[in-house]
């Protein structure tokens, strides 16, 4: 695969996480749709990276502006990639209280329907596009990278919609990249841990000293280059197919989430 001939749509594509990976790929030659649900993050970061990024505003959970925005990467190049990194904290409470407050089933309904509906929109309508690319040296025809987290693995308190969500992220990587085989289309996740995106770099230092405790080495939040530092290893590496790959420092995840966002998240309305 010729990065410079490429084309790909970033969901989140303006956030912490996205915005890094769209970043990195412009820099690697290829054209970036930055899909964001608001067009000033992404017509901002698009007006920094030059005629290679172009700013798109729509739901990643419409058919029709998924569409549109790969029929605009169509015109940039030969669509082959797509990332979907868009998140946003929703605040979630226990599953049940001691009084016996039930959690919000409209919160689950959310959770579910940006972090695994979404990505999973993106991933099947990028698949059918890459399906009439031309094959490269190994038969592959474009490539797919989801985000899931930690929290898919090590749940915290308060976290039962939004690590159910990564779960499935991860649990559907090898299933899809199975299914898409066929067709020459890897798929892949990445499952962050504590990534220092702009929301959290608002955090008080004593609050990220707690965050930061209980990573093993280095001794830090992850950077959201490296995850796009992963994100081109993973399309360079056409042998690396069907996995979900933790970006965590070895995390060991403790019981509380401190009121913060989970592993992984960034800013509204995307990491």
């Amino acid at each position: 695969m010729d990065l410079r001939q490429c084309s790909a749509v970033v969901s989140g594509g303006a956030g912490g996480l996205g915005g890094a990976t769209s970043r990195r790929l412009v820099e690697l030659g290829v054209a970036v749709v930055i899909f964001e649900p608001e067009l000033g993050r992404a017509a901002a970061l698009a007006a920094e990276l030059g005629d290679r990024a172009v700013p798109f505003e729509g739901d990643h959970n419409s058919e029709a502006d998924v569409l549109a925005a790969i029929e605009i990467a169509r015109r940039l190049g030969t669509f082959s990639i797509n990332v979907n990194s868009a998140g946003v904290a929703i605040a979630a409470p226990t599953t049940a209280t001691a009084d016996g407050v039930a959690h919000d089933m409209s919160i689950f309904h959310s959770m579910i329907e940006l972090h695994l509906f979404g990505p999973f929109n993106m991933s099947r309508l990028s698949a059918a596009a890459f399906a009439a690319n031309p094959p490269d040296a190994d038969g592959q025809r474009g490539v797919i990278i989801n985000t899931s987290s930690t929290a898919a693995y090590d749940g915290q308190a308060k976290q039962a919609a939004y690590s159910a969500a990564k779960a499935a992220i991860a649990g559907m990587t090898l299933a899809m990249a199975r299914d898409l085989a066929a067709i020459g289309v890897r798929t892949c996740a990445i499952a962050p841990g504590p990534i220092l995106t702009p929301r959290l770099a608002r955090a008080s230092d004593a609050l990220k000293a707690e965050l930061t405790k209980n990573v093993a080495f280095p001794k830090r939040f992850g950077h959201p280059e490296e995850f796009a530092s992963l994100v081109e290893a993973i399309l360079r590496t056409p042998f690396l197919n069907g996995q979900t790959i933790r970006l965590d420092g070895a995390l060991s995840t403790p019981l509380a989430d401190f009121g913060m966002p989970a592993p992984g998240a960034g800013p509204s309305p995307g990491r």
